[in-house]
């Protein structure tokens, strides 16, 4: 079933309606999670109309459908891929069979760990920005985070409805769970560290979008290979959604990249202070939050050598970003890896069995697919005659988790002292300074088609819309 039954209390392509017990369960877990999005979700927005996407169908040609709508009635639902019913599993130890459509009991607690940790992930990035909205640098970039923010609460049904209808009184628990754990909480915090960090201001939202949404097309993108079918079928259309996080990340860095340049001929100067003082974001404090932002996201890949990656793997419950485009045997009994450790100081590979290394695997797919992005951020100071360059720091540096965790290394990945380390730290990632002068910057813009100063205007709107379209109507 391809379209979204909106008669029903809840949307849905699962037939709810079928399944009494189920429909009783999500029915009472509906109002917590309303009365969460009421105190967690975006500040002061209830009464707002924002001009949303709301998925009326799963087929890539159909699913998104436009108009203003106040968020608290939005329409969050269930929506699965379709199923196909010839699929088999295609990689680990069970190659060749059918797929589940059922949690095998062996494997129960791993998917549910699986699950419970990736739909963590979704309130948790609603709650760090929740304050953004009322600093907004205009109508389109606050509409582009309420899009954001209602698909992240989307995709926490899509986890809840899993956990609801294949892991019993365990996974309703889990689910009531991740409704008490909040960002950044000292009693109950996120599971993973970068969902704890403050999203503070615009730049680290863009920089989060861009970086911290990829790691979840790379997750959704391994789980969207499961051989537990509704697992796959669920991460495969949140993935059609991902893809629109990540816009809003690139083209804002890229806007207020642009603005910088801009900022710097019109000045005739590259100083960091004389930028400042303009009320632009200078280049190095942008590259400082590149680094601080990459590092975190690089560390939610988990530990280079991992137990359970290989379990996952070989149990067909996670396969790599991308598997049915890979030529091995799907078994990677005999394959090996490359990945780094430190020896007399120095930063060195080794090889490790693949099957152990699968983090790591998806960690270099991850910084492959991110530099594309840095480098076209680079095209737009290119294109406007400025010499500096944004990079991505070596994958050693900052890094809290793993082997390389507590290391000190520099961005050019070189092994440094504690002494080296805090010579240069406040070059390498933002300072309190930084911080404060961004936030100073950071004010509400609400006239349809007017844009802070530190930011340039999206080159085109949203759904062919104008780019002074109101896209946020305040009542």
């Amino acid at each position: 079933m391809s379209g979204i039954n909106y008669s029903e209390k809840i949307p849905n392509n699962v037939n709810l309606s079928g399944d009494r017990t189920l429909q009783r369960a999500l029915e009472h877990w509906q109002p917590n999670y309303l009365k969460w999005w009421q105190d967690m979700g975006p500040e002061g927005s209830h009464n707002m109309d924002v001009y949303l996407r709301t998925a009326v169908s799963v087929q890539p040609d159909g699913w998104a459908h436009f108009g203003h709508v106040k968020m608290p009635d939005y329409r969050w639902g269930i929506f699965l891929a379709p199923q196909d019913g010839e699929r088999k599993m295609h990689f680990g130890e069970n190659i060749g069979k059918d797929v589940w459509q059922e949690a095998p009991g062996e494997h129960r607690a791993n998917l549910r760990r699986i699950i419970v940790t990736q739909g963590d992930t979704e309130p948790a990035s609603v709650e760090q920005q929740r304050h953004l909205g009322l600093t907004a640098p205009s109508l389109y970039d606050l509409r582009n985070l309420f899009q954001v923010n209602v698909e992240e609460g989307r995709h926490l049904w899509a986890m809840v409805y899993l956990l609801h209808r294949y892991f019993g009184r365990d996974g309703r628990e889990e689910a009531d769970a991740l409704l008490q754990r909040n960002s950044g909480s000292e009693d109950s915090p996120r599971i993973l560290g970068a969902f704890n960090e403050k999203t503070p201001d615009w730049l680290a939202f863009y920089m989060f979008t861009y970086f911290t949404d990829r790691d979840g097309k790379f997750q959704l993108s391994a789980l969207a290979e499961s051989g537990f079918d509704p697992l796959a079928r669920t991460t495969k259309f949140m993935l059609t959604e991902e893809a629109h996080h990540m816009f809003v990340g690139e083209s804002g860095v890229s806007r207020v990249v642009q603005r910088t340049a801009d900022a710097m001929n019109e000045l005739k100067t590259e100083d960091p202070a004389a930028l400042r003082a303009a009320g632009v974001i200078d280049l190095p404090t942008i590259q400082r939050y590149l680094n601080f932002h990459y590092s975190v996201t690089i560390d939610l890949f988990g530990a280079d050598q991992s137990s359970n990656a290989a379990i996952f793997y070989s149990s067909g419950l996670k396969g790599r970003y991308e598997e049915g485009k890979r030529t091995d045997d799907h078994q990677l009994k005999n394959e090996t890896y490359r990945v780094l450790e430190v020896a007399n100081g120095q930063l060195r590979e080794i090889e490790v069995p693949m099957l152990n290394a699968l983090n790591e695997v998806l960690r270099d797919d991850f910084i492959r697919d991110s530099v594309g992005g840095v480098g076209r951020w680079n095209k737009v100071l290119e294109k406007r005659g400025i010499a500096f360059r944004l990079q991505v720091p070596h994958k050693a540096f900052n890094r809290k988790i793993g082997t390389l965790a507590g290391i000190k290394v520099s961005p050019e990945g070189h092994v440094l002292s504690d002494e080296q380390w805090k010579a240069h730290e406040n070059e390498w990632l933002p300072t309190p300074e930084d911080r404060a002068f961004v936030a100073s910057l950071m004010g509400r813009v609400v006239e349809p088609g007017k844009f802070a100063n530190w930011i340039a205007p999206p080159v085109i709107g949203i759904n062919r819309q104008p780019v002074d379209f109101e896209y946020v109507r305040f009542n």
